[in-house]
């Protein structure tokens, strides 16, 4: 475990869990819009996502992983709606473990779909 993701952890309302659940949701959100990284010998391109982008992306790898009990596990570590991933992320940032564009903002996570809606019974993954 990253000590660095232990202590931005320790400074917000999420356990520990939360943060490791959002990189991994990250990474899926990234190898779902980007494709495979490429080998090591590749010129690096840009592998940025949208606030939305990730919403959308934790939503589909919350459901992959937790089914219909992905409301509940996100409830549980007090994530309630997608303002919650955008603390989280910019908490990440500060920290230096993630990195922003000029653009990217906080708002850019509020509002980009209702929990109880995007976590219903009647889940479908896009």
């Amino acid at each position: 475990m990253v000590p660095e993701l232990v202590e931005v952890a320790r400074g917000t309302d999420y356990p520990l869990e939360a943060f490791v659940f959002l990189q991994r949701g990250l990474e899926f959100t990234v190898q779902r819009i980007h494709g495979d990284a490429g080998s090591p010998t590749d010129v690096p391109a840009s592998r940025h996502v949208s606030g939305r982008q990730l919403c959308d992306g934790l939503r589909q790898f919350a459901i992959a992983e937790y089914g219909l009990l992905a409301r509940t596990v996100l409830r549980r570590w007090h994530i309630n709606c997608c303002a919650d991933f955008g603390h989280m992320v910019f908490a990440m940032v500060e920290a230096g473990l993630l990195a922003k564009t000029d653009q990217d903002s906080i708002e850019d996570f509020r509002g980009a779909y209702e929990f109880d809606e995007a976590f219903d019974q009647g889940l479908t993954l896009k």
